[in-house]
């Protein structure tokens, strides 16, 4: 069966939803899935202050040597000023031993994100994400036009052909929305498929 890594970053918990839907939708792709969380390297302080989600049923990732069990790796995190938080950029900084071998060469990759408003980086920050999986040789599926639900302009919503995306409103307070969710799920069954094939 082919494994998919689900691997995210969330402050406020849009990410965690997503990743949710990401996995839900790779499971429907055939996969057995895993989701894992990068550590919070954020001061405590910083966390409390912020009103950061911390409490999770996903446990962290255990390090580096881990990615290389997988098929494929769909990793999502929200943006910060139009690139991936340091959360996830640290951990991907920890990758270089699997670079060196060729760990992640043929494997399957994705990206997911949030931003506060439209525009707000969404774009720029799956290029951050994708960037770090096409080093590591990886064949990038994105969030194809297959998935109409991110068409039109009726209503605020997220979607880009790079990856399933949702806006969360300066203050967190929008949640995702169902067509988003919907674009996650298709997301992580087509990167499940598409690993399916290529294994």
């Amino acid at each position: 069966m082919t494994k998919v890594l689900v691997l995210y970053y969330s402050s406020y918990g849009h990410i965690e939803q997503m990743a949710d839907a990401v996995a839900e939708g790779a499971r429907a792709g055939g996969a057995e899935v895993d989701i894992r969380r990068v550590a919070e390297t954020a001061p405590a302080e910083v966390v409390k202050a912020a009103h950061f989600k911390t409490d999770t049923a996903h446990p962290e990732i255990e390090g580096p040597d881990a990615l290389a069990q997988y098929d494929a790796i769909i990793v999502g995190a929200p943006t910060r000023y139009g690139r991936m938080p340091a959360q996830m950029a640290a951990y991907w900084d920890t990758t270089g031993g699997l670079w060196a071998k060729g760990a992640l060469v043929g494997k399957v990759g994705g990206a997911f994100t949030s931003t506060a408003s439209q525009h707000g980086g969404q774009e720029t920050t799956l290029f951050s994400i994708i960037t770090n999986l096409l080093h590591h040789g990886m064949t990038i599926v994105g969030l194809d036009y297959g998935f109409q639900g991110q068409m039109g302009v009726d209503e605020v919503r997220g979607g880009s052909p790079y990856g399933a995306t949702t806006i969360a409103a300066g203050d967190g307070s929008r949640q995702p929305h169902e067509e988003e969710l919907a674009g996650a799920r298709y997301q992580g069954k087509r990167i499940a498929e598409t690993a399916a094939k290529l294994k």
